[in-house]
């Protein structure tokens, strides 16, 4: 059985996904560490606005400020070993001054029917050690507006999740602006969609406000 979450915010979407690890996750394990874990979950989004309500509510307000930083700095990232940040892999890719943002914009104003104007943030010459967790980003315009589907290989829905909603709902209205389209339909294709066990009580009481 799969899981799917069908929400109108983002951060309806952050917090059903992370019930649904919480009720229905299965022990396993990630870099060492203990999770909560649900395979291959797709989240999909009516109207995803990164200026979401129930995230700046609940969500820790040091963890987005960290992922705003990932997005939007080109400085490496201490925390993962010094990797390159999501900045640098989408708008300066592999230091080669590639802008892959800008170039997907381009591809769908010359096509807006286009079915490549797609994004990697994968470096496999020097990601020996790391591989960043979304992997993968489709854009493509549609009678509802520029949609996306972003792939990604793990994503801790208890800290960090969040925020990455938040960022791809950022990057979504980036690439629709510039393309002059409305925003459609943001989807999350997630192959392991988890919490990690030292969280566990910390995502329940997130949850229970205001339930």
């Amino acid at each position: 059985m799969r899981t799917e979450v069908d929400a109108t915010t983002i951060g309806e979407a952050w917090l059903e996904i992370a019930r649904l690890i919480l009720a229905d996750g299965v022990t396993s394990s990630y870099d060492g560490r203990a999770i909560r874990e649900l395979l291959l979950a797709t989240l999909r989004v009516a109207r995803p606005d990164p200026s979401d309500g129930l995230i700046e509510r609940r969500a820790s307000g040091e963890r987005l400020a960290w992922m705003r930083a990932n997005f939007a700095s080109r400085e490496r990232v201490a925390e993962l070993g010094d990797a390159d940040s999501y900045a640098t892999r989408l708008f300066d890719y592999a230091g080669t001054g590639l802008d892959q943002v800008e170039g997907v914009i381009d591809r769908l104003r010359a096509d807006p029917g286009s079915r490549r104007a797609v994004i990697t943030t994968f470096q496999p010459l020097t990601d020996t050690a790391y591989v960043p967790c979304v992997s993968l980003l489709d854009f493509f315009v549609e009678p509802r507006g520029l949609s996306l589907v972003a792939y990604c290989h793990s994503i801790d829905f208890g800290t960090k999740g969040f925020a990455n909603l938040v960022e791809l709902a950022h990057l979504e209205r980036r690439v629709a602006d510039g393309v002059g389209a409305p925003v459609g339909e943001l989807t999350m294709v997630v192959k392991s969609a988890h919490v990690y066990a030292d969280d566990l009580e910390a995502t329940r009481a997130v949850l229970e406000v205001g339930s």
